[in-house]
Formats: structure tokens, C-alpha cells, sequence
């Protein structure tokens, strides 16, 4: 089980957002991984590589078609504000 972590490349407080990133997943308990590939999307980067968690500094680096995404294969968990995202289920209640 691990985190990948996203800030958005057009972020101007890249340092700040790697650390808030670092220190949640750190609390959370999970292994850090940097998504960093410019081919591919968020959720299919956080696939590809088998996330559970994708982590980010804020709600504001991810749009909400992003997190419909991203949600579909990991849950989400953001440092300022708090606040997390539960992957979607199928029905019954069972992760994919």
C-alpha cells in the first residue's frame, strides 16, 4: 500500500505543497511515490501504478472531472483543507 502524490505543475509554492503532501501521508501512515509523468492523466497514473491513495495539497490542484476520475481507482486525500474521498463502489459495496 502506498500514496502517489500530485501537486499541479503550474503551482507557485511547489516546496510547500511537497511538504504538506509528505507530512499527511506520513500521518496517514503510507509510503510516498511522486506521480511525474507528463503523458500520463492523474487517475491513470494512480492506476498504473497501483495507488490506494492519491494525495495533493489542496482541492484546488485537481478539477472535479480529475477527481470523478481519480476516485474510480483510489481514494483521495487532501492536506489544507482536510479532506478525503472514498473511491467509488460498485453495487454491494465492493472496491474495485
Amino acid at each position: 500500500m502506498f500514496a502517489l502524490g500530485w501537486i499541479d505543475p503550474s503551482s507557485p509554492t511547489q516546496d510547500w505543497d511537497a511538504a504538506q503532501i509528505r507530512r499527511l501521508a506520513r500521518r496517514l501512515g503510507y509510503p510516498l511515490r511522486w506521480a511525474d509523468s507528463p503523458l500520463l492523466g492523474l487517475a491513470e497514473q494512480a492506476e498504473s501504478c497501483g495507488a490506494d491513495v492519491v494525495i495533493g495539497p489542496s482541492t484546488g490542484h485537481v478539477d472535479a472531472i480529475t477527481l470523478d476520475r481519480v476516485m474510480a481507482v483510489a481514494d483521495v486525500e487532501c492536506a489544507a483543507p482536510r479532506a478525503s474521498f472514498a473511491r467509488w463502489t460498485i453495487i454491494g459495496g465492493v472496491r474495485r
